[in-house]
């Protein structure tokens, strides 16, 4: 499978996560692939933060929207989080690529 690249997909998602005095909430650029959200998640999803985070630097939104079941169903219970050495917001990251997810999938706002 070819995936197109968006390269202001970075841009965008770090837009729609940016707080009321501008500064952008999403921080996957931190993420250097360490593996320990992997090992921590309940649901023991293989490689899900990290590799999204891998996908949004590369602009892959084809893949990004494969794994929405996944994004999804992640629980938010921020055990990854609360463990990352890079100080990851992961459980802040997911809500921002769930805001992208519905208003692009959905049309939510």
């Amino acid at each position: 499978m070819v995936s197109r690249v968006n390269p202001g997909l970075r841009r965008e998602i770090a837009k729609l996560g940016t707080d009321e005095l501008g500064n952008s909430e999403f921080n996957a650029e931190a993420c250097f692939n360490c593996g320990t959200c992997t090992a921590l998640c309940p649901l023991g999803y293989q490689i899900l933060p990290r590799k999204l985070f891998h996908e949004v630097r590369l602009g892959l939104e084809d893949k990004i929207r494969a794994s929405i079941p996944q994004i999804f169903s992640c629980l938010l219970c921020r055990m990854c989080e609360e463990n990352c050495p890079q100080g990851v917001k992961i459980t802040e990251n997911m809500r921002i690529l769930r805001h992208m997810i519905n208003r692009q999938e959905f049309g939510l706002k």
